[in-house]
């Protein structure tokens, strides 16, 4: 992966083989991402690299990422609960999300339509920060498919390792199991994410 956020809107990420290729998405998008990343870099913030994507700093937290994928490219807020959003640009990354926390674009015209309502929000993540706060926390119940509680009744380890996930973390894996029509195919999921379970990753992490 990349160490420096500007090789990003070069080459791209680097956690793929389309890296430093024409078929990059960075490289799609790349009129649209640098027109985010100033605005990001206009309101003050720190740039730096997370998890291979450029992202924007200040008071010590994480305030805005920036991404790019086949279909779009995005904006994202860790904090964005904390946000006002009068222009309501935040959308929901996925249908399992609780919070609206991304701004999605697929035409680089979009960023300077709505520069002045982005900038906004980076504006207000910056001022949250500065003042220490955080979004509370929200505590979803987690339900457990049944043949996962099974594994998990015949399976100590695995039982213990399930116990020190986050709830994020397992939630994700009540997610993709329940998504399997067939019961054979639950535990078909169960034994692939075993390892993952031990290492204390989420399903959707590598």
């Amino acid at each position: 992966m990349i160490t420096e956020a500007a090789a990003f809107f070069q080459d791209g990420c680097g956690r793929c083989d389309r890296f430093a290729t024409p078929d990059c998405s960075a490289r799609l998008w790349r009129d649209g991402l640098l027109a985010l990343r100033q605005l990001c870099r206009d309101t003050g913030l720190e740039e730096a690299v997370r998890w291979g994507h450029p992202c924007y700093r200040h008071a010590g937290r994480n305030l805005a990422l920036i991404g790019a994928f086949r279909e779009d490219f995005r904006l994202s807020f860790p904090d964005a609960a904390l946000l006002s959003d009068p222009e309501g640009l935040l959308e929901k990354p996925g249908p399992n999300s609780q919070t609206p926390s991304m701004i999605r674009f697929t035409d680089a015209a979009q960023v300077t339509e709505r520069a002045k309502a982005i900038a906004a929000l980076l504006t207000e993540a910056k001022e949250k920060a500065e003042a220490g706060l955080k979004p509370a926390r929200q505590a979803a119940e987690v339900t457990l498919p049944d043949t996962l509680v099974t594994a998990l009744d015949d399976d100590p380890e695995l039982a213990d390792a399930f116990a020190a996930l986050t709830p994020g973390r397992q939630r994700s894996y009540a997610i993709v199991l329940s998504q399997a029509k067939t019961e054979a195919t639950q535990i078909k999921r169960i034994a692939k994410y075993r390892d993952k379970i031990l290492a204390g990753k989420g399903a959707n992490e590598y």
